[in-house]
């Protein structure tokens, strides 16, 4: 095995690449809670302590962007907006979980 010798090499990390998509404020919070299934945008306001909202869509909006998240626009009345897990962000889910097993 070789040890990265570059900034460049050092970026392609798998781990370094994870760090950076769950790196911020809330991201991780917001990922945890999204395992347990759908949330709304309503619901993550009042769970995430000291959460606004600017911030916190800044945070979903990149999660979407990495293909963590989906957000899904139900057109009910009143109009709601929830956000999924997706496939991607599952698998993540489930390496995640292994790694809590690591003693």
């Amino acid at each position: 095995m070789t040890t990265p010798t570059n900034a460049a090499e050092k970026e392609t990390c798998p781990a370094q690449s994870l760090l950076k998509l769950l790196s911020g404020k809330w991201k991780p919070e917001i990922f945890r809670l999204a395992a347990d299934g759908p949330l709304r945008f309503s619901q993550l306001l009042r769970t995430i302590e000291g959460a606004n909202k600017q911030s916190l869509s800044v945070a979903l909006r990149e999660l979407e962007e990495v293909g963590l998240l989906q957000k899904l626009v139900i057109r009910e009345k009143p109009l709601h907006i929830e956000y999924h897990i997706t496939e991607t962000g599952q698998q993540l889910i489930a390496v995640l979980r292994q790694l809590e097993n690591i003693k």
